[in-house]
């Protein structure tokens, strides 16, 4: 069955975390490069930020090493920042391009993260399900742990 025009469900991921901290210092572990360096990718995996300019229009670049040691050039730009609502992320390449949305919603002492990517095509979130599906989960794990270091 094909989506209602103008959909993005067949070339997207949504994933949603209730994380036990309250919303501004779950936003912090996002805005905060130290945090974020620490959390962003799957398991096993590493980061070392290049730029990270965050405000609108503002470029992040970094590299993820995977535990391989394969490294794994990044490079986005922010394309809306609400503190402490919503990130929209452009993951900038000819080929693994897709927008990145978190929210970031109160729910009493807790927050809901969500997590929506969408990608061009539904052939590209078909080609990447497999890694793509588990590392978002794996991502939002590790969010979970980090906000515990977030003061």
């Amino acid at each position: 069955m094909m989506p209602p025009a103008g959909s993005t469900a067949n070339r997207e991921f949504v994933h949603s975390r209730l994380i036990d901290a309250p919303q501004a210092r779950v936003f912090r572990a996002f805005a905060e490069p130290t945090h974020l360096a620490r959390w962003w990718g799957p398991n096993g995996f590493s980061s070392t930020f290049e730029v990270f300019e965050f405000r609108p229009g503002g470029t992040w670049r970094f590299v993820m090493h995977g535990p391989d040691g394969t490294d794994y050039p990044n490079e986005n730009a922010f394309r809306e920042i609400v503190t402490p609502e919503r990130v929209v992320v452009e993951h900038l390449s000819d080929t693994h391009h897709f927008f990145l949305t978190i929210t970031f919603a109160a729910q009493g002492d807790q927050t809901l993260v969500g997590w929506r990517q969408v990608f061009d095509t539904a052939e590209h979130r078909d080609k990447v399900a497999d890694v793509v599906l588990e590392a978002n989960e794996q991502n939002l794990d590790r969010l979970a742990a980090e906000v515990r270091n977030v003061l």
